[in-house]
C-alpha cells in the first residue's frame, strides 16, 4: 500500500518511544490525569511495523538509506 520510507535507526526510535508511551499509559505513572495521552503510542509503533509513515509521504520525507546506483 504505501512504499517504505521508514529506516532502520528511525524505525527502531518508533518503537522504544511507542512502547515508553504505552507502558506509561498502562502504568499510570506518575498519575497525573493525563494517561491517555500515552494512547498515542500506538501511532509510531503500527507505523514501524508498517515500515512507512504517512505523514513522511505526505512531506516527501524518507530515512531509507538510498540505494547505490551502479554503473
Amino acid at each position: 500500500m504505501f512504499s517504505t520510507n521508514i529506516g532502520t535507526i528511525d524505525r527502531a526510535l518508533r518503537i522504544v518511544g511507542g512502547l515508553a508511551l504505552l507502558l506509561f499509559a498502562i502504568t499510570g505513572i506518575p498519575a497525573t490525569g493525563f494517561n491517555w495521552i500515552g494512547w498515542i503510542g500506538i501511532v509510531p509503533l503500527v507505523t514501524a511495523a508498517m515500515g512507512s509513515c504517512p505523514a513522511y509521504t505526505l512531506m516527501g520525507v524518507t530515512t531509507c538509506p538510498v540505494p547505490k546506483r551502479q554503473g
